[in-house]
């Protein structure tokens, strides 16, 4: 009877974050595994448990960001497409970098591009129609003859790991005929399948094909190669999950295989997740629910409340989590503020603010809803033509920090104010510190909040550093919260465990050599 009862409750689960590990703009000078080797022990000190890489597979260049895949089995190994390192670097860089982030603890994501090819070794004649690009479902043209890039020989890597060579029977789309150098969407044709896979978005008719020569994946060849694949690389790397790029444009019935049997033969709880961009809860959470339990999504309507709100001081920020994933799903909810495809001067970009950066990352980082995603150009800085530095002042180590030390346990919203918002996390009985956070898109903000009486007489102070003094606990528990002009203030105990590690440095030049 006597027993502690703290001696049968069970660990509070550390709080997860992962980060994406590239730009789009990262140089390409073969150096980026290496680059990210030497800094992932830093990485863990600042909280963040998993690395999504960059695409591995070679591209078709040594500049190719590895969207525009070309081998699946080529890892930065072979001579191809002009080099043997991808743009990251090569195989045996990956692999010490693999090696670091298991020393350190640190988990890795592939980024896997099952969607299409490019980079054809040759062309082969094949019959095709040409389909409407606003409505794939309708054909404007009738059947005939084109000249496509789709034989895949990969004469460098030769039948190293796998044997298959693909062909136009191989495909169902691409969107040039090399006999008249015309550019269009082009349906293949004939012996092999009916053409657009079924188990996809249906925006445009049916978005079966993005770009490249789009593989079939009603093919057995197809399928058995691409399956074998994915076991291949769970022996060749210690993977704790997979990123699929471009769900939506591929058969959903393939993937729950490729799922399925990479969870029952390489052990269960590797981490899944998609990236299905899309501006609608209801075709995500339909995904979600054909896809099953262990499958998350990136919440795209979160990017986009966060770039409108972002756009001019006085959004109303009790609406911030209005129709996003992480509101309706969060266990399947990756939630993040941009990403290499959102970023400046790209396809899909959602322009954030600068001044609001860390007001969305502590909306992420330090709420108990979702699984936050750190972008790698917010936390180094952009390269290329338009370069741009660190976001957040610098203070983004802080607030993943702040998530892995504090931010636990009961939460209690202060969403009572249009332009000033603010929340509280109670702890735990073995993670007891807590936190308060106070955001402001407008002036000055102050919001009464109770932490509890346990905490009555504590000094408490922002980590940031962003707003000065000390804030004493009241004997009821509640205390005044501060936080600056357009500015976010993340309040804890100044004597609790972990307070000394926000004084260290927190330089995150990364491309010092």
């Amino acid at each position: 009877m006597g027993e502690n009862i703290q001696e049968r409750q069970e660990p509070t689960p550390e709080n997860m974050t992962m980060m994406q590990g590239f730009e789009w703009y990262v140089p390409a000078d073969q150096k980026h595994w290496k680059r990210l080797e030497k800094h992932t022990p830093q990485l863990k000190q600042w909280g963040i448990d998993n690395i999504w890489l960059p695409p591995g597979c070679k591209g078709s260049s040594k500049e190719g960001n590895g969207y525009d895949i070309y081998d699946l089995y080529d890892l930065g190994e072979f001579d191809q497409k002009g080099s043997i390192g991808t743009k990251w670097g090569t195989k045996e860089d990956l692999m010490k970098l693999s090696h670091t982030a298991k020393e350190t603890g640190v988990g890795l994501y592939w980024d896997a591009v099952l969607n299409h090819r490019f980079a054809a070794d040759h062309r082969e004649k094949c019959q095709a129609v040409e389909v409407d690009p606003e409505n794939r479902n309708k054909e404007v043209s009738g059947q005939y003859e084109i000249d496509a890039w789709v034989g895949f020989n990969f004469p460098g890597r030769k039948d190293k790991y796998s044997k298959i060579k693909y062909h136009w029977y191989h495909f169902s789309g691409v969107d040039f005929n090399a006999a008249n150098g015309q550019s269009a969407i082009y349906k293949i044709v004939g012996e092999k399948g009916e053409g657009w896979a079924e188990s996809v978005d249906g925006e445009k008719g049916n978005y079966d094909y993005l770009m490249g020569s789009d593989l079939d994946y009603s093919h057995p060849e197809v399928e058995a190669d691409v399956l074998a694949w994915g076991k291949w690389l769970a022996k060749e790397m210690p993977l704790k999950g997979i990123r699929f790029d471009a769900v939506k444009h591929y058969s959903e019935e393939f993937l729950r295989k490729f799922i399925t049997e990479l969870d029952e033969t390489y052990g269960k709880g590797w981490f899944f997740v998609g990236e299905f961009w899309k501006d609608s809860l209801s075709d995500m959470t339909g995904y979600l629910d054909r896809m099953g339990q262990k499958f998350s999504l990136f919440d795209a309507p979160l990017v986009y409340n966060f770039s409108e709100i972002s756009k001019g001081s006085g959004a109303d920020l009790r609406k911030v989590f209005d129709g996003t994933l992480v509101q309706t799903a969060p266990i399947a909810a990756v939630t993040l503020v941009m990403n290499h495809d959102t970023q400046p001067y790209q396809a899909l970009e959602a322009p954030i603010e600068g001044w609001f950066k860390p007001l969305a990352y502590a909306l992420i980082l330090l709420r108990n809803q979702g699984y936050p995603c750190v972008w790698y150009g917010d936390l180094y800085g952009i390269k290329g033509e338009h370069p741009f530095p660190p976001s957040c002042g610098g203070a983004l180590p802080k607030l993943t920090l702040a998530r892995k030390l504090y931010s636990y346990g009961k939460q209690t919203d202060y969403f009572d104010y249009e332009t000033c918002i603010g929340w509280v996390r109670y702890g735990t009985w073995d993670r007891r510190f807590g936190c308060a956070v106070v955001i402001s898109n407008a002036g000055p903000g102050t919001k009464r909040m109770h932490v509890g009486e346990m905490h009555a007489g504590e000094r408490w102070t922002d980590v940031l550093g962003w707003s000065s003094g000390e804030i004493v606990i009241d004997d009821d528990g509640f205390a005044d919260f501060t936080c600056g002009q357009t500015s976010v203030s993340v309040w804890v105990n100044k004597d609790a465990e972990g307070r000394e590690k926000f004084e260290e440095n927190f330089d995150s030049n990364i491309y010092e050599e």
